[in-house]
């Protein structure tokens, strides 16, 4: 596994612990549009989008 900066693993807490947050409200609005919203960000990763964008 590669090491990951301060600042990523940071980042990367807060993203899990906002949907850790939408599914614990019980919110079923929240938690589809939160679901969704994490589907099309990989979507757009794994396409290639997000490294496009700072080329």
């Amino acid at each position: 596994m590669r090491f990951r900066g301060l600042v990523s693993g940071l980042y990367r807490t807060a993203r899990v612990a906002n949907t850790i947050s939408a599914v614990a409200s019980g919110d079923p609005g929240r938690m589809s549009r939160r679901a969704g919203n994490v589907i099309l960000g990989r979507s757009l990763g794994r396409a290639g989008f997000w490294r496009s964008l700072w080329r």
